[in-house]
């Protein structure tokens, strides 16, 4: 019979710091502790009545089939609308939608939503010079241009469901995509900054077209100046239609969407099979994004919000496009990396505006860790009063930093689990409400609710660490994989019944607060231990010397598995043997000896993502001693080679 260890995820790392809400924030907080005391149907009711202006009213909050949802049934309504044109209405046109900096010093545009109705309703109509209807689709392949957002909201204004693909994405990631959701246009530009040099996103997308031949036009917004290449009859330079274009919202009124009607795609990229096209519908993704948003990050009229994500992934959609201006906030966008022209950029851009909420990631965290603090010491960063983070777990070091030297030590951190799956934030702190714990998501959004399940489908309860579960559907949840009913099926719905398996590992303490284990194939099997990367990686930056950590596995003759750990030094440090003899010890004093990594690999820079996104699976290969994966989405390729060279160099047994 097996045992329960093999079923269940043993957690050994216990957190012990808690900070309770103030006083002051609690007072003018939004929320309020009663929302968790209503009913998740009235809830969802209320919120949709609120947040959303509609054409036509809805008649049904939810219908549930399960795995499909159908959310605010009747309705009809527009998402552009929603987001620019009544606050123009209400007098809101004046108010700032964007206050945007490019990467080169000194490059600056604010866009308020008077400008944002103009420059939409100018793109919407050479759109549809360009034969954008309602229903084409659309691709768009950008960097953090106004633009951006602008051509997302001109797809919207005509009812043409869209997909941004990550600027730097390949070309066989962008034609894949386009030809998955049969695009018949691409909006790009003709080039990027990045780090002070250019990205040649209209070459690539030349590639990506011979490869996608659905693709009939192609609309280049101009931003270097630099030559492009121009084929005849197919590419077009947004700046010569646009010169013609009339920006006059009457000339090119919202189209009325049914509530269920397609809005975007978004592309989950696998690492082995074909990416997932995640689908997302209008109303409940509308519903679900501006009421989180007004709630988790507090936002008030007077806010100056930035989510420092980019807008090619669902954070940038759900949390700097759709929800925030909604909601009609003004939010910061910036083009370029945290690092240029030096590592103290961020914290000048929030001096600059006051911003008052900064929502970003734990990698990018961990490397302000690791260039040190004194680069946000250069700045007043006194204008914030609320930090979040998003994407992965993360580690409670790394919290407490983020909350000391960027919050000042008194700024509330909303710790926010989601995914593209489920297009809204599902388990949060509310600032003003909820006691927070460094590295907890603590509890689901009110009207959601997750659970921990065992192997069997049985509540782990507290303590215990298990797979994490969503049993309610909620507003802002994918429809399906497009075009792949069974895929959906059998990925999300196809482990226990009627229940969405999210794919993360979870447990729930004695609180009921919910700690994020990582993803479930990241999850090491060591002597029948169940053992999350993400504790041993958030013990080994416990220690004073780690800036950064990940872990894999490889397997073990003896053990099963013996885990792989990847460390990064503050300062540059080079690794010693007593260094990682040192960082050993620590994991065991902080877990326990079974989690102590077999191997400690010492290295100036982890491989990731260009979007900060830590590549484990690469690491895994290393370790096995395999040959590498897919390299392509990596901001800088030769880091796996350089990590490899030291980990032939610098192994330990125990």
């Amino acid at each position: 019979m097996a045992t329960e260890t093999q079923h269940a995820i043993n957690t050994m790392l216990l957190e012990e710091r808690r900070y309770p809400p103030s006083d002051d924030f609690a007072r003018q907080a939004n929320a309020k502790a009663d929302i968790y005391d209503r009913d998740w149907q009235e809830l969802w009711e209320t919120e949709g009545r609120e947040r959303v202006t509609w054409f036509e009213p809805f008649s049904t909050v939810c219908e549930w089939e399960p795995p499909y949802a159908k959310w605010y049934v009747g309705g009809k309504l527009n998402v552009c609308f929603n987001c620019v044109d009544r606050h123009v209405d209400a007098g809101l046109g004046d108010k700032v939608a964007y206050h945007w900096e490019g990467e080169p010093e000194g490059d600056r545009r604010d866009l308020t939503y008077a400008d944002l109705q103009r420059e939409v309703t100018r793109f919407a109509n050479v759109l549809k010079e360009v034969g954008v209807r309602k229903g084409t689709p659309v691709a768009i392949y950008m960097g953090m241009v106004p633009e951006l957002p602008i051509a997302m909201l001109a797809c919207t204004r005509l009812g043409a469901p869209h997909t941004v693909i990550f600027g730097g994405f390949s070309a066989d990631s962008l034609s894949g995509r386009m030809n998955d959701m049969e695009c018949e246009v691409l909006i790009t530009q003709d080039e990027a900054w990045r780090r002070g040099t250019t990205v040649a996103l209209k070459r690539t997308a030349d590639e990506a077209m011979d490869a996608a031949p659905g693709v009939k036009r192609c609309l280049v917004v101009r931003r270097t100046g630099n030559d492009a290449p121009m084929r005849e009859g197919r590419d077009a330079w947004y700046h010569d239609l646009a010169a013609n274009a009339s920006d006059d919202p009457q000339t090119c009124p919202c189209e009325p969407m049914d509530a269920e009607d397609l809005l975007f795609l978004m592309y989950t990229s696998g690492t082995t099979a074909k990416p997932k096209g995640i689908v997302h519908t209008t109303a409940g993704y509308l519903v679900g994004t501006s009421s989180t948003h007004r709630y988790i990050f507090d936002i008030k009229p007077e806010s100056i919000y930035w989510c420092a994500a980019d807008i090619g992934w669902i954070t940038g959609h759900s949390y700097i496009v759709y929800g925030p201006l909604c909601n009609a906030t003004t939010s910061v966008l910036y083009e370029g990396t945290p690092d240029f022209p030096d590592k103290d950029r961020w914290w000048s851009i929030i001096e600059r505006y006051k911003v008052d909420i900064l929502y970003t990631a734990p990698t990018a965290i961990r490397s302000h860790m690791k260039w040190g603090p004194e680069y946000a010491q250069k700045h007043d960063l006194s204008s914030l009063r609320l930090l979040g983070s998003v994407g992965e777990p993360i580690n409670p070091e790394a919290w407490i930093w983020y909350r000391e030297h960027i919050g000042g030590d008194r700024t509330p951190i909303v710790d926010t689990w989601w995914q593209t799956e489920t297009g809204m934030i599902l388990i949060t702190p509310l600032p003003g409400v909820t006691t927070t714990k460094p590295g907890s998501a603590t509890k689901p959004f009110p009207g959601v609710l997750a659970a921990v399940y065992d192997e069997q489908g049985q509540d782990v309860g507290p303590g215990g660490g298990g797979y994490l579960v969503l049993k309610r559907p909620w507003p802002a949840m994918l429809r399906g994989i497009y075009k792949d009913d069974e895929r959906y099926r059998s990925t999300y719905w196809s482990k226990y019944d009627d229940v969405y398996f999210a794919g993360d590992g979870a447990r729930i303490d004695e609180d009921g607060d919910f700690w994020l284990l990582g993803r479930v194939d990241d999850v090491m099997n060591v002597s029948g231990h169940r053992i999350s990367t993400i504790e041993v990686e958030s013990a080994l930056v416990d220690h004073h010397d780690v800036a950064e950590a990940a872990v894999c596995s490889r397997k073990d003759a003896t053990t099963g598995e013996a885990i792989v750990a990847y460390v990064t030094l503050k300062g540059g440090n080079e690794g010693s043997v007593e260094k990682l003899d040192e960082l050993r010890n620590h994991v065991g004093k902080k877990i326990g000896p079974i989690a102590k990594p077999a191997n400690i690999v010492f290295t100036p820079e982890l491989p990731k993502t260009r979007s900060g996104k830590i590549m484990r699976r690469l690491l895994r290969d290393v370790a096995e001693n395999r040959t590498l994966g897919d390299t392509t989405t990596l901001a800088d390729p030769t880091v796996v080679d350089e990590i490899k060279e030291r980990a032939t160099s610098e192994k330990t047994e125990d």
